[in-house]
């Protein structure tokens, strides 16, 4: 398992959580994410986007908008399995 960011935002309201990513991810990957209270779940990407606009694949230094199907906090690692 691999860390590819950490969450930098998260709108409740609509469950979206912006990752600042270090490492590569893509639609159809597999993310862990690691919450501070020690919860962590999994979810498949089906969507990202950034500054509004859908996108496939997104690398090192982006900063994606994903749909969280749990809460999350800023601060939070994510990793892809």
């Amino acid at each position: 398992m691999e860390e590819v960011g950490k969450i930098t935002h998260f709108f409740s309201k609509i469950n979206v959580a912006i990752i600042e990513l270090n490492g590569e991810i893509r639609l159809g990957d597999t993310i862990k994410i690691k919450r501070k209270d020690g919860e962590e779940f999994e979810q498949e990407i089906s969507s990202m986007q950034i500054d509004h606009n859908k996108i496939e694949e997104a690398g090192p230094g982006d900063e994606v908008g994903m749909k969280m199907k749990a809460k999350v906090s800023v601060g939070d690692l994510v990793y892809k399995v």
